[in-house]
């Protein structure tokens, strides 16, 4: 495989590979200020991974990462075991409405679960770079929904990260899952950290996207995150979660540490709903 440009150290430069509603990009610096003492000596887990901002940031040696979007796991089994043929295949595709729209209908079909991991790999990163705002939704069939961005040039071939990320899983001890975040955290060792960047409760009755898997989150699923954390807490277990900043999570996890932070949220469907927003990390530990 190619060497990649490097980083500070020794970690090649890794960028998210998609567009995430919600991602931490521009909140890394205030999440790694926040870390743990010690915690690379042992297994680092994201159980809601999506963009994955965080873990190519941290590359940490040993992790366990997943999240129950089907088709974004899929997509990185496909970076880490065959790049280059997705690189290949990613070339293929055409910056048209038509194209798109043609691509987009293909989850509806029957034959879809028969296609190849490439194939739907690389049909996931060219509608996440070509579709409107890089909005994944899904409908409560599970079927993209978002439309077409009209974009003139997006950067659907990035060869140069594909290869870095794919290198960086390779090297590295890291089991991807697509399991519920709670199955993947009653398997972790007590002496592991976690993060958590669960789908963020709306900041009001308006404004809620909940479609990055079918079914979305609800107060409930919040409430039963919560529990998860307690558990994770009662175990010893460190964790930091990141969350909206409303009543009702700050009601839920008032026993914890709680940290306010600003945020730029471009990724909206709806104008009006971009711009600075509050946002809380959440931990069950004070020491940084």
């Amino acid at each position: 495989m190619p060497k990649v440009q490097q980083t500070k150290g020794t970690q090649p430069a890794i960028a998210p590979i998609v567009k995430w509603a919600g991602g931490k990009r521009q909140l890394l610096p205030a999440l790694q200020s926040l870390l743990p003492q010690g915690w690379q000596a042992s297994t680092y887990c994201e159980p809601f991974l999506g963009g994955g901002a965080l873990l190519w940031a941290l590359q940490p040696k040993q992790a366990v990462v997943g999240d129950l979007n089907a088709e974004l796991m899929n997509m990185y089994h496909v970076v880490r075991d065959t790049p280059h043929e997705l690189v290949e295949h990613l070339a293929q595709h055409h910056n048209t409405s038509e194209y798109f729209y043609q691509l987009r209908m293909q989850d509806r079909e029957p034959e879809f679960a028969s296609r190849t991991p490439l194939e739907r790999a690389s049909r996931f990163i060219y509608l996440n770079k070509t579709c409107y705002n890089g909005l994944f939704r899904v409908n409560n069939a599970g079927e993209f929904n978002s439309p077409y961005g009209r974009y003139k040039h997006p950067n659907i071939v990035n060869r140069e990260n594909i290869l870095a990320v794919s290198e960086y899983l390779n090297q590295a001890k890291v089991m991807l899952v697509h399991e519920d975040y709670q199955t993947v955290l009653e398997h972790l060792p007590d002496t592991a950290f976690v993060y958590l960047d669960p789908p963020y409760h709306p900041i009001s009755d308006t404004s809620s996207f909940t479609g990055y898997v079918q079914g979305g989150w609800k107060a409930g699923d919040q409430e039963r995150l919560r529990d998860a954390c307690r558990d994770l807490n009662r175990r010893g277990v460190r964790f930091m979660q990141s969350n909206s900043d409303t009543p009702l999570i700050r009601e839920l996890y008032a026993e914890f540490e709680l940290t306010t932070v600003q945020a730029v949220r471009a990724v909206n469907s709806k104008g009006s709903g971009r711009g600075a927003v509050s946002e809380l990390i959440i931990r069950n530990y004070v020491e940084c």
